[in-house]
């Protein structure tokens, strides 16, 4: 019998990614309600490796931080932050809550306004001890 030879083990080859294409990606990523398993997948990458890229990003960022002063790195974009205006919810007349009660003999209708909802619960639990 002849002995058995083990097969040389596979090369891998491992995949290199412009500084360009790294910076495209991590810039998607740190944009709101942007899924960093979704810019993966989109660009072929392994989420793991994208998201070991964004927190290296991160540190890059809090080291380049001097006094309060923030060093942009030349490859990402700042993001500009947009004025929101946040205008107080309008009153609107929703109409009534009607409610018919019968307990035993008693019968009660109610008819309330349903901007005062919240009060109803309270009138209803000490009607119904």
């Amino acid at each position: 019998m002849h002995p058995k030879v083990a097969k040389p083990a596979a090369r891998r080859t491992r995949r290199t990614h412009t500084p360009e294409f790294k910076a495209q990606v991590i810039e998607a990523c740190l944009q709101p309600g942007i899924s960093v398993a979704g810019v993966a997948l989109a660009n072929g990458l392994n989420a793991n490796y994208l998201r070991r890229w964004v927190k290296e990003h991160r540190e890059q960022t809090a080291r380049n931080t001097v006094k309060g002063a923030v060093v942009v790195s030349r490859h990402v974009k700042p993001t500009a932050l947009v004025p929101v205006t946040i205008e107080a919810p309008v009153a609107r007349e929703c109409g009534e809550i009607r409610i018919d009660l019968r307990r035993g003999a008693t019968a009660v209708q109610m008819a309330w306004p349903a901007t005062h909802a919240a009060l109803l619960g309270g009138v209803l639990k000490d009607l119904l001890r």
